[in-house]
């Protein structure tokens, strides 16, 4: 099977421009048929692929650019800015994006002989990899089974574990073990990484997250980057900045309200903060936002 097979298999689902959520809950599609602008959202856990066209990401000062027959793997939920770089009418982007479970992940790198990790292999939020063709045969059929809905409660989980063990024996595979092996630096900011998700509009002291990952403030500032490319209050405003705008996109929420729901106390560094990251004001950015295809409701493909 060829890449050019993937693009088929998901042009039959996504035949319009938009995001697709399949019957497979953890599988998700996209098309487009033009650049798109620069857009934040969050890359949780999870293998994406092109499979026609080309992507940009950037995580901080990281820039990844990547096409057909290459593999992005994200293996902690992470903020950066994704655009199209490359879709026409003719040969419209084409993607796909399989989130993973941790726990299963775990499990199965526990019961497979895994050789031990190089001592030099650094951990990374971001992982390139390419899309040898044992993986790419498991990830078509997984999207052609969608062509059989009364088989995917009960072939999906079984194809889904295929892939997760040639991410874990592939070249990715280095990076995910950083993530999950137990007592990791790794493992131990993505828990850290977890906990500000859900208070990320607490006001929360480095020392406070420091503690929670076992760690000195220093070593965890240096493993946060490392992992990130950013530091953990950079991470954390641009948790905020980010539900900020899903706020007044769906909520028709102001400004105002908004920043103090996200964790801000000053209305008018909210509007300083939201202006940098996003490039003009709330109200003029969910405007423009609105404008786009779906309403601007950001998927993390």
């Amino acid at each position: 099977m060829s890449i050019a097979t993937l693009a088929q298999e998901i042009g039959r689902i996504a035949r319009n421009d938009g995001d697709y959520q399949t019957a497979i809950p953890q599988l998700l599609m996209a098309r487009r048929s033009g650049r798109t602008e620069p857009l934040a959202c969050i890359y949780m856990l999870g293998l994406a692929v092109v499979a026609q066209g080309g992507k940009q990401v950037t995580m901080s000062d990281q820039v990844v650019n990547y096409g057909p027959g290459q593999s992005l793997l994200a293996t902690v939920d992470l903020p950066v800015v994704s655009q199209v770089t490359q879709a026409d009418l003719a040969q419209p982007f084409l993607g796909m994006l399989l989130t993973l479970d941790t726990r299963a992940l775990v499990q199965l790198a526990a019961d497979m002989e895994l050789p031990p990790l190089p001592r030099d292999q650094a951990a990374r939020g971001i992982s390139l990899g390419p899309l040898d063709e044992p993986l790419l045969d498991a990830v078509i059929r997984l999207v052609r089974l969608l062509q059989e809905p009364q088989h995917i409660a009960r072939l999906a989980p079984l194809i889904q574990q295929e892939i997760m063990v040639r991410l874990l024996t592939g070249p990715h595979g280095p990076y995910l073990r950083h993530l999950i092996a137990a007592g990791s630096p790794s493992h131990q900011v993505a828990q850290a990484i977890a906990w500000l998700k859900l208070n990320f509009s607490r006001d929360v002291l480095m020392d406070e997250l420091a503690e929670r990952a076992h760690m000195s403030p220093s070593t965890f500032r240096q493993h946060f980057r490392q992992l990130t490319g950013m530091s953990p209050l950079q991470y954390q405003k641009q948790l905020r900045l980010q539900e900020a705008r899903q706020l007044m996109l769906t909520q028709a929420l102001d400004a105002s309200s908004t920043a103090a729901r996200v964790g801000y106390e000053s209305v008018s560094q909210f509007n300083r903060e939201y202006s940098r990251q996003f490039g003009a004001p709330p109200q003029r950015d969910i405007r423009r936002m609105r404008e786009l295809p779906g309403g601007g409701v950001v998927q993390a493909l």
